[in-house]
Formats: structure tokens, C-alpha cells, sequence
């Protein structure tokens, strides 16, 4: 069997759980292509599904759904009836309706969903002064990790004939979603920069960027084309990028949920069949 596994990783959640996936399932002597679609060059590819049986999707949950340049890119595929599996990483805050919301696009696209999985992950704005789901993943989440690869597999071969059951639609609409989604911005005051601070001058930022919105000369992003995953945070070397900080944010949603960083903590990394 060769399969592709396909995942989006700005801060490295993602592909932490993707790797766990693929060191599983090569002990299965699956071969496994990787691709990373990251870099907004490498979404540009054209990705030709036919040498492979099955396909493994990989996102982080922004706003309640994958990313929408990850939904968008999805949108150009064509499964020809293919089976695939999705997994999400998420901080614990709030992970439906991603599982839902992206295998009706998967649908559409003619592919059959046989599986699913959530797992927690440091969130991306703890870069920002948030404290939610630190030192995850850990090695739990990576056990849930290997069952979820031997279980997909089961089903990619249909030693497992069962449907993927129901899954969770959420409260929100589609139009509701892209409020919520568009609401984030509002609390972004300062997107990444370096704000006037010297730095190596390594670009790495502006090459890593998803949307191409980071201008290494300026040491900023462009606001409307910058979708605060803050990839360039995370990676950059010289540790001079930030956003402003969101740690009343964090306090305020908390409230909202009535839980507490160490409940959050608790929760556990899931497996849909």
C-alpha cells in the first residue's frame, strides 16, 4: 500500500502527530509520501493522487476549522473515490466542528472519510502570552497517535468495514464561522514584527511565511494578508518577532467556558471511527 500523508504545521504540532503517524505505519511496511503544504510555494504544486491507495490529511483547528487556505486547498483535489483519514491539533479551547466542516469538503471532493482524530497541542498563541495545553503534545497524545495510524490503517484495508460515524456539527453556521474566524483579527493590535529590533537578516521568516505576508526588510507583516499562525515567530533564530500580547484574551475565555488552564490541561487526545 503507498500512501500520502498531507498536513499544514506552522508551529510543529501538527507535524509532530505527523511523524508519530508515518513511524507507525512504516512499521507496517507502508510506503508513505510526506508532503508538508506549509509554504505557500509548495501549495502551488499540482499533487497527483493516482500512484497512491489513500490519503492522510493533517491541520491545526484556527477558529474552530482547518485553516482556510488548508479548506481552500482541499477544494482543488479530486479523491476519485479514494479513502483518506483526517487528524487536528488544537490548545484545547475548541475543536468542532473542524472534524465535520472538513470532511464535507472532503466529500465533495469524492473522497471517502474512514477516520478521524483530535490531538492537543501547545496553542499557537501561547507565543503571545497565553498558557494553554504547554509541553503538549506529550507521550499520551503520541500513543492515541500510533492507535489512530494502526486503526486507519485497519480501515484503509477494510479489515475494518464500519462507516465513519456521525460527527459533532456545532453551533455555528457556516456564515456564523467566517464571523468568528474574521473576529480574530480584531484582537491582533500588532501583527508579527520586530519592531525596529536588529536581527541576522536570515529571511527565514519571509521564506516560511504561508501567505507570503512577512517582509524581512521591514521586519513586519502585511495585515491583510497574514493569518497570525505565527510560523515566523516560532522559528525565528534571532527571537526578535512578536505579536501583542494576548494574555487578558486567554483570562477572558477561560471565563467564558468556566474552566481554568489546569482543567484544559486535562483534557485528552480522541479517535473517530
Amino acid at each position: 500500500m503507498k500512501l500520502l500523508l498531507a498536513y499544514f504545521s506552522a508551529t510543529g504540532n501538527t507535524a509532530q502527530i505527523a511523524n508519530t503517524v508515518k513511524e507507525q505505519l512504516t512499521e507496517l511496511n507502508v510506503e508513505i509520501d510526506e508532503f508538508n503544504m506549509t509554504s505557500y510555494s509548495d501549495r502551488q504544486k499540482n499533487i497527483n493522487l493516482d500512484p497512491y491507495d489513500a490519503v492522510i490529511f493533517g491541520f491545526p483547528v484556527y477558529d474552530n476549522r482547518a485553516p482556510r487556505l488548508a479548506r481552500e486547498w482541499l477544494q482543488t483535489l479530486n479523491g476519485k473515490g479514494k479513502k483518506c483519514a483526517t487528524f487536528f491539533t488544537y490548545g484545547g479551547i475548541r475543536v468542532h466542528p473542524s472534524h465535520y466542516s472538513t470532511r464535507q469538503i472532503l466529500e465533495k471532493q469524492n473522497f471517502e472519510v474512514v477516520s478521524s482524530a483530535e490531538f492537543l497541542g501547545a496553542h499557537t498563541f501561547n507565543l503571545a502570552g497565553w498558557e494553554a495545553m504547554e509541553n503538549r503534545p506529550a507521550p499520551s497524545d503520541f500513543d492515541v497517535a500510533r492507535e489512530y495510524a494502526l486503526k486507519t490503517y485497519k480501515k484503509f484495508i477494510n479489515k475494518d468495514s464500519r462507516r465513519l460515524g456521525e460527527l459533532e456539527k456545532g453551533m455555528l453556521n457556516e456564515e456564523q464561522l467566517d464571523e468568528l474566524e474574521n473576529s480574530k483579527f480584531k484582537i491582533i493590535k500588532q501583527f508579527p514584527t520586530r519592531d525596529g529590533k536588529e536581527c541576522s537578516m536570515c529571511r527565514t521568516c519571509e521564506e516560511q511565511c504561508p501567505t507570503q505576508a512577512m517582509n524581512a526588510e521591514e521586519g513586519s507583516a502585511n495585515k491583510d494578508d497574514c493569518i497570525v499562525c505565527l510560523r515566523c515567530v516560532a522559528n525565528c533564530p534571532d527571537k526578535v518577532l512578536k505579536i501583542n500580547d494576548l494574555s487578558k484574551i486567554f483570562k477572558m475565555l477561560l471565563q467564558r467556558d468556566n474552566t481554568t488552564k489546569e482543567l484544559l490541561a486535562k483534557k485528552t487526545s480522541k479517535i473517530y471511527l
